[in-house]
């Protein structure tokens, strides 16, 4: 069984930055992309970020590139996301989730950005 857990969520003032954090259990870590999704009340679950298994290409949404940054460490088995120059519409229940299908999924973060 895997399992994900993120930490690193809070509250900013529009304009800063947070760091998220997805620890992985298991062995296969390194075999697997990873993203990152969020969801609002009453919207969507959406896509925000992905990373193939070794770090060298990565995905971003429309709304999220040039200011957010997904990385990994696979002797770690950490996926990250590095969020600057945030927006009160990036306040949500993040997410990390294995595969490119995502197959597990954490129980989330929440960040919220103040105007």
């Amino acid at each position: 069984q895997v399992q994900l857990v993120e930490s690193g969520g809070g509250l900013v003032q529009a304009g800063g930055s947070l760091r998220l954090s997805c620890a992985a259990s298991g062995r296969t870590f390194s075999s697997y992309a990873m993203g990152w999704f969020r969801r609002t009340p009453g919207k969507e679950r959406e896509f925000v970020a992905a990373i193939n298994w070794n770090g060298g290409s990565t995905y971003y949404a429309d709304s999220v590139r040039g200011r957010f940054t997904i990385s990994r460490d696979n002797a770690k088995s950490t996926v990250y996301l590095q969020m600057d120059k945030m927006k009160p519409e990036d306040t949500a229940l993040y997410y990390c989730a294995r595969g490119w299908t995502p197959d597990y999924w954490g129980q989330g973060t929440q960040v919220t950005v103040s105007s």
